[in-house]
């Protein structure tokens, strides 16, 4: 790029940037490179440009490189979650390319910085990635890199067995006891509320343990239900062994980081590096297609608004449609995300009869509605709340599937096509598995579940991935699913995996 070209893209920057607050988009402070096509897809294979290297990098490195090679798929831009914001662009992007790809970036960062489901997210990610690709460095000089490369391969394995909802709530301050609203729950306080609630649980003399509200709420017995038959163990239960975990984990990773027995403190150091950047790239696997279609959305105005020639608009027109083309077999994310964002705001600026009636709507409040779904909401609840029947006739859209030798359309009822679509998005498209037994048999042998609704998992894959399981757990594995509409028991003792029907 020569030099006239880098200062006409800085005052495209500065105009698309001026274009972007004006419409209230909200980003961190942006900082964007531009970089060879090597460069670019050694970071796309990587998700980031300072994680640690394994062979898995580079066989999706090649096979985005060789599908770029032969003209198969481009990428334009890398942006990444952080503060500031990096973007990448790609070197050989003409000036409009690198336009359109700028007001698509900062939309993904105003996503980024006001999306509640990335509030959680390390906006530090790359400098403590940075941090953690040393560490691995050092355990591979000091282990040796067949063995540190062989463990990452198992805990690549089952990566994606996180539980990002663990923690919340677990912060939060406690609510502090009023003696004026009620007993102070102390031992031997004498205090007693005088409510006839509080009468009925014998706590006269101020030690129920219980705070009671001035006003007491319609749903009071519901609370009740969460201390029924606390410290009412019968004997029988105190005989029955402690129950490993008290409930299933969903966090199949820090069960095993915490739990495993035969680990090394370098194996757990590896699996924590794993979980946290699981955690990191969570939220954009939960908001795919709302994230490229808040992107396109904004960049298709920012780029209206541009003082652009003739030529100029044809070549972004061009470019425009090719990154929402539909597809007959698959969903593109851009697209739908586009025309629901533009299906939402129409609704709120535009209500029909019913809505005025039903819902109160005014007219007028589409953008305000655009933002607010931006703010709250992850693709499950964007297709659950948004996707109407009017839309999925609009847009076409369907499912499908092989039937014999042929693809066949099998549904096209909305309610239907909705339901599948947000089933498939559960736990990001994951299977739901959980630690049922950390102590099966009392062997020390891990019990896995899985959550079956009507997906059922891939055996192949599952065959290959409970060996990996084994070798962090040290000892024999077990995972229950459902094959055919029966109950099978898959496991793996070392040699190799076999099933049965429970």
């Amino acid at each position: 790029m020569s030099i006239n070209e880098k200062y006409e893209l800085e005052k495209a920057l500065e105009q698309i940037t001026a274009i972007a607050k004006g419409y209230n988009l909200d980003f961190y402070d942006m900082y964007f490179e531009i970089c060879p096509a090597d460069i670019l897809y050694t970071f796309g294979a990587y998700g980031m440009p300072t994680r640690f290297s394994h062979w898995s990098f580079g066989k999706a490195y090649h096979k985005m490189k060789t599908q770029y090679d032969y003209n198969l798929s481009r990428i334009y831009e890398m942006v990444i979650n952080s503060d500031p914001c990096y973007a990448f662009l790609l070197e050989g992007n003409s000036l409009i390319q690198n336009k359109m790809v700028m007001a698509h970036v900062l939309a993904h960062c105003d996503f980024f910085k006001n999306n509640y489901y990335f509030q959680r997210t390390s906006r530090q990610m790359v400098e403590s990635m940075s941090v953690a690709a040393q560490r691995i460095r050092q355990y591979e000089f000091a282990h040796g890199r067949e063995k540190v490369e062989s463990f990452l391969d198992s805990v690549i394995s089952i990566q994606e067995h996180i539980d990002p909802y663990r923690d919340i709530g677990k912060n939060e301050p406690a609510i502090e006891k009023s003696e004026s609203g009620g007993c102070c729950g102390g031992e031997g306080c004498g205090k007693g509320c005088g409510k006839d609630s509080c009468k009925d649980k014998g706590c006269e003399g101020g030690n129920c343990g219980h705070t009671h509200s001035e006003q007491e709420s319609p749903y009071d017995d519901l609370w009740k239900l969460d201390h029924l038959g606390e410290g009412q163990e019968s004997k029988d239960d105190t005989q029955k062994a402690k129950k490993f975990p008290k409930k299933p984990e969903k966090d199949l990773l820090l069960f095993i980081m915490e739990y495993g027995r035969d680990l090394e403190d370098w194996q757990r150091d590896i699996i924590s590096i794993i979980r946290e950047e699981m955690f990191y790239f969570w939220p954009q696997m939960q908001t795919k297609i709302m994230n490229e279609g808040w992107a396109t959305y904004w960049h298709l105005r920012i780029m209206r608004d541009m003082d652009l020639t003739e030529e100029e608009s044809l070549e972004f027109a061009k470019l425009h449609s090719g990154v929402i083309q539909s597809s007959k077999v698959r969903l593109n994310p851009y697209f739908l995300g586009l025309k629901l964002f533009e299906y939402i705001e129409k609704r709120w600026d535009e209500p029909g009869e019913e809505d005025r009636i039903k819902y109160g709507r005014p007219g007028g409040e589409g953008r305000e509605k655009i933002f607010e779904i931006r703010e709250l909401d992850n693709d499950i609840s964007f297709l659950r709340n948004c996707l109407t029947e009017e839309f999925v006739e609009q847009e076409d859209i369907y499912l499908y599937k092989k039937v014999g030798y042929e693809w066949k359309i099998v549904e096209k009822d909305w309610q239907k096509v909705r339901d599948s679509l947000v089933a498939s998005m559960v736990n990001s498209g994951f299977p739901y598995i959980v630690v049922q037994d950390g102590d099966y048999g009392k062997r020390g042998e891990l019990y896995l579940h899985h959550a079956y609704e009507g997906a059922e998992l891939d055996v192949y894959y599952l065959e290959r991935t409970l060996p990996h399981v084994y070798k962090l757990w040290g000892r024999p594995v077990y995972l229950e699913t459902v094959l055919d509409s029966k109950k099978v028991l898959f496991s793996y003792s070392g040699e190799k995996v076999s099933k049965k029907f429970v």
